[in-house]
């Protein structure tokens, strides 16, 4: 395919075909999914390969306390998992919320499960001693992350990134044997994607990018006149 085909073309896959994914295939997209960048080139990025049916499971439950939480606040209009507010649903409403089953299913159904981890000891944190959550450190792993969802679409399978399961990172370290400087950035179930793709929908350039400044004119792809 195009590279802007690709760009334009690869959704977020929660429902898969019964198809394999073989190792072959798997191994030419991180092939070259892994010549995506990350700070000072460190490399510092790690993928657990999960095709282990029982494991996959785990993770998918080890997903459901976050995707409680974001399906209750959602229900009471409030932002999932917001840095800046707390959430105004109390615990025993977010226990007992039930989670749809597109939101933990994907992990059994997919024929491997992609677990994406950043070694800490290496990244720069350039935003660690500001007063909001860090973001940068995302920078050295998650251009990998997505260059692997780009190779799929290009190999005809698909996937979503997905971070529930990061809210539980101690469980998942132990149950994938993740050492404690690395960080789980993301989950990604990986597979022949059952449906067919559709045109995606996204805002337009003029509401994205602005001229200069946040609150500059809005950029339209066209030069100034």
């Amino acid at each position: 395919m195009e590279l802007y085909d690709v760009m334009r073309s690869t959704p977020a896959v929660r429902e898969f075909t019964d198809d394999p994914l073989p190792d072959e295939v798997l191994g030419r997209i991180l092939d070259n999914a892994r010549f995506a960048p990350s700070g000072g080139n460190r490399q510092g990025t790690r993928v657990v390969i999960v095709r282990d049916a029982d494991s996959r499971s785990a993770l998918a439950q080890l997903a459901l306390p976050a995707a409680r939480r974001y399906v209750a606040q959602s229900a009471h209009g409030e932002s999932p998992w917001n840095p800046l507010h707390k959430p105004g649903v109390d615990a025993s409403t977010i226990a007992a919320t039930q989670v749809p089953e597109q939101m933990s299913e994907p992990f059994r159904a997919a024929p491997v499960v992609l677990v994406f981890c950043v070694d800490l000891a290496v990244v720069a944190a350039l935003d660690q001693e500001l007063d909001r959550v860090a973001v940068t450190p995302g920078a050295s792993v998650y251009p990998l992350v997505w260059n692997v969802l780009l190779a799929a679409r290009n190999e005809g399978y698909g996937g979503v990134l997905t971070t529930m399961a990061v809210a539980e990172e101690p469980r998942v370290k132990e149950l994938l044997g993740i050492p404690d400087s690395f960080a789980v950035a993301a989950v990604v179930p990986l597979g022949r994607p059952a449906r067919r793709v559709t045109k995606l929908r996204r805002r337009p350039v003029a509401e994205l990018a602005f001229r200069e400044r946040f609150d500059g004119a809005a950029y339209g792809g066209q030069p100034d006149r």
